[in-house]
């Protein structure tokens, strides 16, 4: 059974997935930009502030109010269902953490010229 999705998940997710392509500051360089993806829907949701610009890592407070279970005292959103995971798009298709890691992991690196 799928857990639900929450900051602490996504916090754990990123440790998980340090040093191998699979996080938002990593998958940058590649392409890749931090979105969920609704595996009821097959909808793609970039990751976005609350107020609908673009994060420049995963966040929950941006996804449509149908995903989201709870919110805190702030106003911030605290759980979404759990049919929501993180991943990243690049050219219009979406890529679980895992297949990120892994397309990273056979790109070449960028070479810098001084």
């Amino acid at each position: 059974m799928n857990q639900v999705m929450t900051e602490r998940r996504l916090r754990q997710e990123t440790r998980e997935y340090r040093g191998t392509g699979g996080t938002s500051e990593e998958g940058r360089s590649l392409g890749f930009e931090p979105a969920f993806l609704d595996t009821e829907t097959d909808l793609i949701h970039a990751s976005c502030f609350a107020d609908g610009r673009p994060a420049p890592f995963h966040l929950l407070d941006g996804l449509p109010h149908e995903l989201v279970l709870a919110r805190g005292l702030d106003d911030r959103v605290v759980t979404v269902k759990a049919s929501v995971i993180s991943g990243f798009v690049r050219h219009g298709r979406f890529y679980t953490r895992d297949e990120a890691a892994s397309l990273a992991s056979a790109e070449p690196p960028c070479l810098t010229f001084a």
